[in-house]
């Protein structure tokens, strides 16, 4: 039942229908230009909707829990980071080089927000730790996601411009400023209505996944993928998963945290954030290869799911 919810999740069937929407039916030409200028308006909302729902108290209380908050920092920002650069380097071999740079551009993100905590509080994890956490972490991942990427890409030739710079500040960190200026007064307003912020969240999301590969279908990107460097990407986001996972527990463990905060270190760790990988791909890459570059970000976003239901079913029991 729990794979079945994985697989049926609204979200993932949203982020299916839009790589489905562009592969028949991508924007090209002006359509695209106005396409563009949607998906920025949309990623703007989506992060002053994030500044106005994260409470500034509740950081202070989960900076006081400093070992995890530091452990996965650190996790999520070197480890992984670094685990994304070895694995791209080496699928170079047999992908193409868009697609290899995906897996960096992977393993620089942040953590997830709303799957991590869910499977956090149904690990039996620390739920308050894991909700500041993954806020904590995607809030610092919209900075330094590119600074990582363009210092780790640059042996490819890629790099980050002053106009991507500009971009980030004012489509994502300007709004996310206005939302914790506006708290005081819109907050309660967005905690009325849970579910419309939901679905705008997801909406701003899946624009911004449509315009990335709707390029890649005009430039013929995704039709160039074979068979054979689709089952090597499988085989590499396989392999960055077992290390995730693996890796973020051994840590908890290592680090001698109590039972919550290691459930909370594996999901917080492990997970990475469609909802700011789209948007970042979006602003840093052009339209014929953000696509591509977003293609591993999708399909371990989906993976991690499927891998993360049963065995937060698993510590849940355990933990009970």
């Amino acid at each position: 039942m729990m794979l079945l919810r994985a697989f049926t999740d609204r979200f993932v069937l949203l982020l299916f229908a839009t790589v489905l929407l562009a592969s028949v039916l991508p924007v090209s030409g002006r359509s695209a230009e106005i396409a563009s200028i949607v998906s920025s308006a949309a990623i703007f909302l989506l992060f002053l909707l994030h500044g106005l729902r994260l409470p500034r108290e509740e950081l202070g209380r989960a900076l006081k829990n400093w070992k995890l908050q530091a452990a996965l920092f650190v996790f999520v920002f070197a480890v992984m980071a670094g685990a994304g650069y070895g694995l791209s380097h080496l699928a170079m071999i047999w992908l193409p080089t868009d697609l290899a740079l995906g897996l960096l551009f992977l393993g620089t993100l942040p953590s997830t927000v709303q799957s991590a905590t869910a499977y956090s509080s149904l690990a039996g994890g620390n739920v308050a730790a894991s909700v500041v956490a993954a806020a904590l972490l995607n809030l610092v991942g919209v900075v330094l996601t590119p600074i990582l990427f363009a210092a780790l890409a640059s042996t490819a030739g890629v790099s980050v411009t002053g106009d991507a710079v500009i971009r980030i500040m004012t489509i994502l960190l300007l709004p996310f400023a206005l939302g914790q200026i506006l708290q005081k007064w819109l907050r309660p307003l967005v905690a009325e209505r849970k579910a419309l912020v939901t679905w705008m969240d997801r909406s701003a999301i899946a624009i911004a996944v449509y315009v990335a590969f709707s390029g890649a279908v005009v430039d013929g990107a995704l039709g160039k993928v074979s068979a054979g460097e689709f089952a090597v990407l499988g085989a590499a986001i396989a392999a960055f998963l077992s290390f995730g996972f693996g890796g973020a527990w051994l840590v908890g463990g290592l680090l001698r945290l109590d039972g919550p905060d290691r459930r909370t270190m594996l999901f917080s760790g492990a997970q990475k954030s469609i909802a700011i990988g789209a948007p970042l791909a979006a602003i840093l890459f052009s339209a014929d290869r953000a696509g591509i570059i977003l293609l591993p970000v999708l399909i371990y976003h989906l993976s991690q799911l499927v891998l993360s239901a049963p065995l937060a079913a698993r510590l849940g029991e355990r933990a009970a």
